[in-house]
């Protein structure tokens, strides 16, 4: 099933379909929306490891979105991180937009320590995904239920 949403496309109200990359939504779970990103979390447990997907259709490079999704991205990506810092003890956030596999503009944000499996390399490749399970998935939705803001909507999961 493709995860979807509908946003304002234009000022007439049109709405256009934000369907989710495959990749993404094979690889990953969803936590809920911001304004403008989906949240989701790699499942892979070896890391804290998030990706925010801006709900825009054809969109793979940052400037291609309009200035204040631009500027919004950008306050996602800090809050999360912040929030992220705090809550999961990191000893350093790794912040990145590549998009080599997945062409969907996304950002990733992963939680770093010195004891994990990988450091102080990139997380890419260096491990094979522990997948989550329930329990795990939803200590991790409770950590973050207790620091996102109201603009913050959860997904049923």
């Amino acid at each position: 099933m493709q995860a979807q949403t509908g946003q304002p496309d234009n000022e007439q109200g049109v709405r256009a379909v934000f369907v989710l990359d495959p990749q993404l939504q094979q690889d990953t779970l969803p936590i809920g929306d911001f304004p403008l990103c989906r949240l989701l979390l790699s499942n892979d447990s070896n890391y804290p490891w998030f990706i925010l997907v801006p709900r825009r259709e054809d969109i793979s490079e940052l400037f291609q979105l309009d200035d204040v999704d631009q500027r919004q991205l950008w306050k996602e990506t800090t809050a999360l991180a912040e929030i992220l810092k705090d809550s999961f003890d990191a000893d350093k956030l790794n912040i990145a937009a590549l998009g080599n596999v997945v062409s969907q503009l996304h950002m990733h944000v992963i939680v770093r320590r010195h004891e994990d499996v990988a450091w102080p390399s990139p997380v890419w490749g260096k491990h094979p995904a522990r997948p989550y399970n329930a329990e795990q998935v939803a200590a991790i939705r409770e950590r973050l239920r207790m620091a996102l803001t109201d603009d913050f909507k959860f997904l049923e999961g």
